[in-house]
């Protein structure tokens, strides 16, 4: 072996750092210099001082994130307590609103109304919203906007309820009635149909009549209130007709009556021929004494003749009167028809 390339191999080493050495370095370096006592305190307190930030830091971030989340969570139940409230406020100012004017005697059973009446009674919560500055008050006012949601849901529905059952309640009456209008309707028009047969003006009239009859008959047992109102109305409205035609003919047929009363009366207070005809007679009757005339002229025993004549009885007198009785005390005019012939 070559003794020269051994040392060149040497020489090509390098050192080994052993862990004495490191022990010197941390403790003066390897030059033997000391590094100061505090330096490691100080490093161990910047350490911890860096570990207390980072922990506040984290801390204020955890819970700056958990605010901001119980407020979002506060938010969307506020909006959710709106939404319901909006929809109550809605049926309660709306329908339940008309069905509260509802009254007991206009429906067909009267506890709907007061069922009506007791959810009308309902006091609403109060709104407060989310006002709390933490999550912790942030989380309490979410959880009771949840109930207030939750209330509004409820009385939302039960109040739907109460005011359907009290609008199916006031139809169903409602349609009752109209039944029985209608019904009593068609008994007063066929009574009148049969009543009025040949004591119209105008037939027609019932006519009209007996297709209302037949029209409503129809709609009797129909479930539509508003239809049966129409025909219970068109028949009212031919049964109109019909009277007012039987008026018509019971007018016109007085007037012919009194027509011909009239002409019969002035025919027999004309003057007839074939027979004797006279004239008037008056007699006044003052106190105890009558005087009086009568005159007459006939054509069957020929000529004309008068008479008059005057007296004291000293007492009534009598004279036929205008009825044909006797007792005349004032002037009285006897027909030609009351005298005497002579």
């Amino acid at each position: 072996m070559n003794p020269e390339n051994e040392i060149d191999k040497t020489e090509a080493l390098e050192p080994v750092e052993t862990a004495a050495a490191n022990v010197a370095e941390a403790r003066g370096g390897v030059d033997g210099r000391k590094r100061p006592k505090w330096l490691l305190p100080l490093i161990a307190v910047v350490c911890a001082v860096v570990l207390v930030v980072a922990g506040v830091v984290g801390w204020n971030m955890y819970r700056g994130a958990k605010l901001a989340e119980a407020k979002e969570a506060c938010a969307t139940a506020a909006d959710g307590v709106r939404s319901q409230a909006n929809e109550y406020n809605a049926l309660l100012n709306g329908d339940a609103a008309d069905a509260a004017a509802v009254k007991a005697e206009q429906v067909k059973d009267a506890k709907t109304v007061e069922s009506l009446g007791k959810e009308l009674k309902a006091s609403a919560p109060e709104y407060e919203g989310c006002v709390a500055e933490d999550a912790k008050g942030l989380d309490a006012a979410t959880v009771k906007l949840g109930e207030q949601a939750d209330w509004y849901k409820t009385h939302e529905q039960s109040l739907s309820k109460a005011v359907k059952t009290v609008t199916e309640s006031k139809a169903a009456k409602t349609l009752e009635t109209a039944k029985t209008n209608l019904t009593a309707k068609l008994d007063e028009a066929a009574k009148l149909l049969t009543d009025s047969d040949g004591k119209v003006q105008d037939n027609t009239t019932r006519e009209t009549l007996t297709n209302a009859i037949d029209a409503a008959t129809r709609l009797k047992d129909a479930n539509d209130a508003t239809k049966i109102d129409k025909a219970r109305k068109t028949l009212e409205d031919a049964i109109n007709g019909v009277n007012a035609s039987v008026q018509a003919k019971t007018d016109a047929d007085a007037q012919a009556a009194a027509a011909a009363a009239a002409a019969a009366q002035v025919q027999a207070q004309s003057t007839y021929s074939g027979g004797s005809s006279y004239s008037g007679n008056t007699y006044r009757c003052t106190g105890g004494s009558t005087s009086g005339s009568n005159t007459y002229r006939g054509t069957t025993s020929g000529g004309s003749g008068s008479n008059s004549g005057s007296g004291s009885t000293g007492g009534s007198t009598t004279r036929p009167n205008l009825n044909g009785a006797y007792g005349c005390t004032e002037d009285c005019y006897v027909p030609p028809n009351n005298l005497i012939q002579h």
